[in-house]
């Protein structure tokens, strides 16, 4: 898919990973929706960019389905969307149910819910385009982090789910996997496990999902190495575990 005249959608485009996706896609000629809960931060992109601001809460089925609704109805019929938003949560065994319940909806159901409200929608017209946020926990786990890592398998699963069951449709479906990216999230954590490769700016990343979304390629791994580690892991599972060990003893237990 080319981008140029086409209508995008941006979740979480306030900051970081959403923000270079948006700035990238307008400069690419789209018409750019940056959808976000900071309503203050968003208008203020989605006004340096030239495109529109729609707030949204992304933990709640009735926000997404109005946001889908609002672009549709008032900008034009939505030719990609990208589903950026999501949370890190740190912890193991010690995460309360409400923690989980949370970084739950935002990184998994929200993917659900955006697909339940747009994807018939692409169907009837032809075809659409997702791109959704995941991780490269989402590939390969991550020390300290197991609502995190959890949650970013399930959005990897649920992403070839739409696209084993809808490609023959017309729906496109790529999954963004990098390591450390900066962004308020990574704030703090710029040693952290994730970091082990490097951590690449947003604009870098923005680079790598025109390039995928252009060839209409599946995962994006902005960090190549993690290519090398989905190998390892499939090639060896038990070996890639005991390495797996070593880095959470190393980053998480200080040893």
């Amino acid at each position: 898919m080319k981008l140029n005249g086409k209508t995008v959608i941006v979740t979480g485009a306030a900051n970081g990973i959403g923000k270079g996706l948006a700035t990238r896609f307008a400069h690419e000629g789209a018409t750019v929706v940056c959808a976000d809960i900071d309503t203050d931060a968003v208008r203020s992109v989605a006004k340096e960019i030239g495109g529109h601001a729609v707030p949204c809460d992304v933990s709640d089925e009735d926000s997404i389905k109005a946001l889908i609704e609002c672009v549709e109805d008032e900008i034009g019929p939505i030719d990609l969307f990208c589903a950026n938003a999501g949370i890190l949560t740190l912890g193991g065994l010690d995460v309360p149910d409400e923690d989980w319940d949370r970084i739950w909806k935002i990184n998994v159901m929200s993917h659900v819910w955006t697909a339940r409200h747009l994807v018939q929608r692409m169907i009837a017209r032809g075809g659409g385009y997702i791109m959704t946020t995941a991780s490269a926990a989402g590939l390969l786990n991550q020390p300290g982090a197991a609502p995190y890592g959890v949650s970013k398998h399930a959005a990897v699963g649920f992403a070839e789910w739409l696209s084993l069951t809808y490609g023959h449709k017309g729906l496109r479906v790529s999954i963004l996997c990098p390591q450390a990216v900066r962004s308020e999230m990574t704030r703090g954590f710029e040693d952290s496990v994730a970091s082990i490769d490097g951590m690449l700016e947003p604009e870098d990343v923005a680079q790598a999902c025109v390039e995928a979304i252009e060839a209409e390629q599946f995962l994006v791994l902005p960090h190549p190495q993690v290519l090398d580690y989905m190998r390892h892991k499939a090639g060896d599972y038990d070996r890639w575990l005991g390495g797996m060990r070593k880095l959470n003893q190393q980053f998480v237990e200080g040893d």
